[in-house]
Parts: structure tokens; C-alpha cells; sequence
């Protein structure tokens, strides 16, 4: 007995996805459940209910709050509402082929259209997808459909969109769209049919009329594996349907000498691997044995029975065309009718569709589908492109992928893997993307060019910046920091740098801050000097103080602002009124450009406060003072914020005190007359004795000794630029008794 195995036998893309989702599922959380058997192989599903899957039929069976496994075959929107109103947490496994169909038919019934599904009613599939749109019809063969239409009676006019079963018969489904276009003019028609099924079913077809005898493997309940089992006994008289090994008789195959083994899309490879041992002895097999992890590449179609177009989502089937198009309007055939603008006729379409593609090569397609792990591409070839999140993006993980990619965005990636069998293609845009970043950093290094991006983290030795999902190196000598100043405060900036090593070899790439900052400074310090003039306002950052004064950058150039230019008011120390780090406006007070030396003052004139003083004041005046400090020869008095008065001793009371104590005391407000100004000094006299009426006069007792009057009203103190007040005040002549 010579033994042949389809290459197409075994798990379908869809199928294999849901089983490691499953399984992966399990092995974090171990158990949850399945809504409906996982796949329609027994076997399988046992296996993964020893490892805690549980089966329940509808959302109501599950638990609040438990973890559920949405299968290949898809759910309906009141479905996952159900699960979402019980708080269950939800992993999507439906097979993106299936989510594409959802969103076909969810935008015919946002645009008015009725939905046409061809497949088995009884289908959880066809249920699922028939629970994304309103008023669905399901019609298994094209009779059915015409049936239908008399019925509901359809006009001829009426806006249709035809989707199919993934797993429908593809010779019956081209049949079927030749009958119904030629009576319906408005119809959009989709090939929703699996890639992969296509190929197994001729793959099936081909060997069941090279063999006396085909043995199809898989549920008696999997509509794919029934489906293959016709086709096969359409070319074959003997056909044996089996489960797995136990189910095979052996006796029905006596005198056959050239067996097919084929398998439905649910059907494990260990299981086809147990039917082959049965049927004979190794070194009889004429194919290889169905690996457990086949590489994808090395599977290949049956050329002669490929479908010649597989029409994307966004593009209706052309007339002739044997795979599903949409049928023209009688009076304008297909072949005949002008092409729009941004559609593609029906030849482009078909050389987009036998194109080939290759591992490493870059493909455009858009966006179909965006799941929690994968993105389903749509590409103008006869594959299915899917990315994984992980491989879309550099962003750190917990990044949510619907805010950066939405569906129909057009999306360029690299071919990582090639599955012919299947239809499908892994694609990378992660992988793309850093070629390109690559090629952009080594272009930096050569031009010298100014790149900026932020510093991700502090790495041993400097800080790291992540440019297009490369990372570059600062070393700390080139961070432009101090040495006492800690990098961790450049994380998270954003600054410029300047590329200064590039090894792509070994994936190193080095930077420098301090080569951009350098060169800006300078260019920026001979702007300043080409432009400075005393007077002239500058927006500045203070760089560093000391006791005497601030240290302010004004753009490549720092100038010293000294304590007395700082404030007004009294200070002591600059960091009374200045931080390292804050914005001023400062003006020039003087400059050296030989020395470079720059003198600022941050002090505004318009706050001067003896001009606040002047234009509220004049001799004569009466104001409510405040004392601050008393002297042995009196007490110094704040007539207006920044400005204070001498009250001579003897300006006090109108009797003779030996201290200004026994009267005032700090922080008292007194009445007080201005009783003289000089401004060249600006200093000001003040007399609280000169609003108290006079005391009667008295007699005096004559003194040896008496210091000479001084002359007029003038004052004899003088007050440092502390405010410390030095020199005797003079006594003033008392009345002699006489």
C-alpha cells in the first residue's frame, strides 16, 4: 500500500490560533471556560478539559467574573454583551478571517444594505456573524437563495451583500454567484472563503483522482472536514470518514494499493500521525509524515486548482472572474465597464493575486482588524497579512494599540514568514521600522545633523535615548551636566544631541548632548556680543549664586546681578529672592567685552521705592510711619515700604527723655511730619514732637560745658549701606529759667 498525506492536512490557521490561546490561557491562570466546544475535535477538546478547560453553551452558564475563551468561530455582539455585563474577562481567539466577515456585514447593515450569508444556519459561525448585523438571511445553496428571494420578494434593484461560510465548498459557491448576479444588479459579493480551505479542498480533489481509496480525518460534526469528504467522493468511489486511529478499519482498505490521507482544518497533527502508523509501515510512506511543527515555507499549494483572485474587503469581484466578485448591473458588463478612479480593474487585481511574495520583503496593506493581540492586514495578494501587537510597536508594553493604528489605515511592514498553505503571511512593522531608523541614524552620523528624542533611562556610565526605536548611548562627559548635578534629572526630557559613533554590526550607536550645547552656546554668546547695549532687556536663567550676587545665562553668556541690584528691599543673601533655575528679565547695567564681563541689575526703576516716596510726599507732610529700629540718638521709621526716616531723639516728645525707649518701641505706628528731604542723599527727617502741643516753659540750670547748636534744620547722622546709623546726634538748647 503506497500512502499519501495532503500537505494541507491539519490545523488551519484559525484553529491553531484558538488551541494556543487556549493553552497559553490555562497555563496563567489554569482554568477557564470555552463558549461552545473549542474545535471540532474531541480529542483536542479533552486534552485542554484535563488542563481545566470547562465547555458551557450560552453566556448564562459562565459564572460573573470568570475568564472565557471565545473560539475560531466568532460570537455575536449580544454575546460579548452578555459576557461583558457578567464582568467576565474576555479572550478573543476569533479567527480573524471569521472578525473580517463581522465588519463586512456590520458596515452593509450601517449602509441599508441585507446580508446574504451562504452556509449552514445551524453553523456557529454563520449564527455568530448573523448577530453583527439586523435581518440576515441564510442560504445554503443557491436554490435556497432563489427560494428565499420569491419570498421576501426581493427586487431585483435591492441593495445585497453575499458573504460565505469560511468553510464552504469554493466550486459550489462560484456556481451559485454565477446564477444569482446575472438576475440581481445591486450586489456586493465577497469571497469570505478560507484560503487555506480553497487549497485543501483541491489539494483533496487532486489526489482523490490519483488513489483507489481517500481516508478523511476529522469530526464528523467539522463542516470543512464534511465538505472535504464530498469533494474527495466525487472523484474517488471509496472514501473512508474517520475520527482518528480507532476509527479506521483496516479491512476496508484491502487491495488498495495507492491511499490519500487528508484532514479537516480541526484536526490535530498528532492524530492524522496515529491514522498513517495504523495504515502501514514507515519506510511504505510515499509523502514525508506530517510533522508536529512543520515549517510554513516549506508547504506549497496545488498550482493548477489555486483560485485565481481573492477579493479583499474594500474591493467588489469583478464579472468573469470564477472567485467572488461583485456582479455588475446587466447593461454595463464587468468587462466592458470603465475603471473609477483608486479601483483597480480586473486585470491588475488578477496579477496582484498570483504575485508572490517572499520572508524579507516590505508589503503595503490596510488595516482590517485590530484584536488584543494581533492586527489583521489586508493585503493585495492572495494572503492574509497578521501582525502581533508585540511586533507593531517599540512602545513599552501596556500601550493600547487602538491609539495608535485605527481600521483602514494604511500600513507598511516586513514580511517575516510566509505560509502558503494556510494563505497567510507574519508580517513586522517593528522590524521596518528600525531598518529605517537604522538607515536615518547612519544618514545623521554622516551629515552631522541635530536629532532630539528623550532620554528614556540612566544607564551605567551616562543616559540613554530611544530615536525610532534605536537606543543611543550618552556617556556622562557628554550629558552637559556637572559633575555634582545626578543625570537622573535628564530623564524623561527631550533634548538634542548630535550622533557621534555608529556600528550597526554590533547595534551600538553613541551620542552627545554637550557637542550641541557647545556649539549653540557659542554661536548664541557671538550673537549677544554683536547686539549688547547698556539698558537693554534680556530673558535669562539663573545659572549660580554667590554671597555677593547671581550668575544669570542670557543666551550663551552669563552676567552678574550683585545683591544690591537684586531687590529693593533689604537682603542678605541672593537666595532671599533668586532660585538656580528660575526665568528672569534682567536689564545691562554696564558691559567689558574685552574682559567679558557683563553687570545686570534685576531691580526694576519704576520700583524704585524713593520714587514711590517723592510723588506721594513733600516737606510739610504728615504720614503714619512705622518704627523698625531705635538708635541711642533716635528711631529710624518706614515712611513707605524700602524708604525710613531719622525721629531724632529730640523729635520724639515735647519733653526731655534720655532714651527713645521710654516712648516708641519697634513695629509702633506714629503719626509723623516730614520736616525736611534731601534727595541727593535720600535721607529724610521726621518729628512726632512737632504735632504735640508745646509744653509751658521751665527754668534751666546753666552747664559748664555745651556743644555748639548746629545751624538751621540740618541732620547730623550717618547711615551705612547696611542701614547701621553712626555719629552723635546733637543735643538741642533747652530754655534757660529765667
Amino acid at each position: 500500500m503506497n500512502v499519501t498525506v495532503a500537505k494541507s492536512a491539519g490545523f488551519c490557521f484559525g484553529v491553531d490560533r484558538a488551541v494556543k490561546m487556549a493553552e497559553s490561557t490555562l497555563d496563567r491562570t489554569g482554568a477557564c471556560w470555552s463558549l461552545g466546544e473549542l474545535t471540532h475535535n474531541r480529542d483536542v477538546v479533552s486534552r485542554l478539559e484535563e488542563k481545566g478547560l470547562r465547555t458551557a453553551a450560552a453566556p448564562e452558564d459562565i459564572p460573573a467574573g470568570q475568564t472565557v475563551l471565545i473560539r475560531a468561530h466568532g460570537v455575536s455582539q449580544a454575546v460579548r454583551r452578555a459576557l461583558e455585563e457578567k464582568n467576565c474577562r474576555i479572550v478573543d481567539a476569533t479567527c480573524p478571517k471569521v472578525a473580517r466577515i463581522h465588519q463586512i456585514v456590520a458596515r452593509a447593515g450601517q449602509e441599508g444594505r441585507r446580508v446574504v450569508v451562504f452556509g449552514d444556519p445551524d453553523h456557529p459561525e454563520v449564527q455568530g456573524i448573523c448577530g453583527w448585523c439586523e435581518g440576515a438571511a441564510v442560504v445554503r445553496d443557491t436554490e435556497a437563495f432563489l427560494t428565499w428571494a420569491e419570498n421576501a420578494k426581493i427586487d431585483h434593484n435591492e441593495p445585497l451583500t453575499v458573504v460565505f461560510q469560511t468553510t464552504s465548498n469554493r466550486e459550489n459557491s462560484e456556481q451559485s454567484i454565477n446564477s444569482i448576479k446575472k438576475q440581481y444588479t445591486n450586489l456586493r459579493i465577497f469571497d469570505t472563503i478560507c484560503y487555506a480551505t480553497s487549497i485543501r479542498q483541491s489539494e483533496a480533489r487532486q489526489l482523490a483522482g490519483t488513489s483507489d481509496a481517500v481516508v478523511v480525518v476529522g469530526g464528523r460534526h467539522s463542516a470543512n472536514t464534511i465538505h472535504l469528504a464530498e469533494i474527495c467522493a466525487q472523484a474517488c468511489g471509496k472514501v473512508l470518514f474517520v475520527e482518528n486511529a480507532d476509527g479506521l478499519d483496516m479491512d476496508e482498505l484491502a487491495g488498495c494499493s495507492a491511499v490519500a490521507v487528508t484532514a479537516g482544518a480541526s484536526t490535530p497533527s498528532w492524530i492524522i500521525k496515529e491514522v498513517v502508523s495504523k495504515m502501514n509501515e514507515p519506510e511504505i510512506m510515499k509523502e514525508e509524515p506530517v510533522a508536529e511543527s512543520a515549517p510554513a515555507e516549506e508547504a506549497a499549494p496545488v498550482a493548477e486548482e489555486t483560485p485565481a483572485v481573492e477579493a479583499p474587503v474594500e474591493e467588489p469581484v469583478a464579472a468573469e472572474e470564477p472567485a467572488v466578485q461583485e456582479a455588475p448591473a446587466e447593461e454595463a458588463p464587468a468587462e466592458e465597464a470603465p475603471v473609477e478612479s483608486g479601483e483597480k480593474s480586473f486585470d491588475q487585481m488578477l496579477e496582484d493575486s498570483i504575485r508572490t511574495i517572499h520572508n524579507g520583503d516590505t508589503v503595503i496593506g490596510t488595516v482590517a482588524a485590530i484584536g488584543s493581540t494581533e492586527i489583521t492586514i489586508d493585503l493585495p495578494t492572495k494572503h492574509s497579512g497578521y501582525i502581533s501587537v508585540s511586533e507593531f510597536t517599540n512602545d513599552k508594553p501596556g500601550v493600547d494599540i487602538n491609539d495608535l493604528v485605527k481600521i483602514g489605515d494604511e500600513i507598511q511592514a516586513s514580511v517575516v514568514r510566509v505560509n502558503d498553505v494556510e494563505g497567510t503571511v507574519q508580517l513586522s512593522k517593528r522590524r521596518l521600522d528600525a531598518a529605517k531608523s537604522w538607515t536615518d541614524v547612519e544618514a545623521a552620523y554622516n551629515d552631522g545633523t541635530v536629532l532630539e528624542g528623550k532620554v528614556s533611562e540612566e544607564n551605567k556610565g551616562g543616559v540613554v535615548i530611544n530615536i525610532k526605536g534605536i537606543r543611543v548611548f550618552i556617556p556622562a562627559s557628554q550629558t552637559g551636566l556637572g559633575r555634582d548635578e545626578p543625570m537622573s534629572e535628564l530623564v524623561g526630557k527631550t533634548v538634542r544631541f548630535r550622533i557621534t559613533e555608529v556600528n550597526r554590526s554590533r547595534k551600538r550607536v553613541v551620542g552627545s548632548i554637550r557637542s550641541v550645547t557647545v556649539r549653540e552656546r557659542k554661536e548664541k554668546a557671538e550673537q549677544v556680543w554683536s547686539e549688547i547695549e547698556n539698558g537693554k532687556v534680556y530673558q535669562g536663567t539663573v545659572k549660580s549664586m554667590t554671597s555677593y550676587g547671581a550668575f544669570v545665562d542670557i543666551g550663551g553668556v552669563d552676567g552678574m546681578v550683585h545683591v544690591s541690584e537684586i531687590s529693593w528691599d533689604r537682603i542678605r543673601k541672593p537666595e532671599d529672592v533668586l532660585s538656580i533655575g528660575q526665568e528672569v528679565e534682567v536689564h545691562v547695567i554696564s558691559f567689558d567685552p574685552e574682559k567679558k564681563k557683563i553687570s545686570l541689575g534685576y531691580r526694576k526703576a519704576e520700583d524704585n521705592p524713593w520714587l514711590k516716596f517723592t510723588s506721594a510726599y513733600q516737606v510739610g507732610d504728615v504720614a503714619t510711619v512705622k518704627i523698625v529700629k531705635l538708635m541711642p540718638f533716635g528711631a529710624f521709621a518706614e515712611v513707605v515700604p524700602g524708604v525710613d526716616g531719622l525721629i531724632h531723639i529730640s523729635q520724639i516728645a515735647n519733653r526731655r527723655i534720655g532714651k527713645p525707649d521710654e516712648v516708641l518701641s519697634v513695629g509702633q505706628e506714629v503719626d509723623a511730619k516730614i520736616t525736611a528731604i534731601d534727595n541727593d542723599k535720600q535721607k529724610i527727617s521726621l518729628s512726632i514732637r512737632a504735632l504735640i502741643e508745646p509744653e509751658p516753659a521751665r527754668a534751666r540750670t546753666p552747664k559748664e560745658h555745651k556743644e555748639p547748636k548746629p545751624e538751621g534744620d540740618a541732620l547730623v547722622y550717618e547711615v551705612s549701606a547696611t542701614g547701621e546709623a553712626s555719629g552723635i546726634a546733637p543735643e538741642e538748647d533747652e530754655p534757660v529759667e529765667e
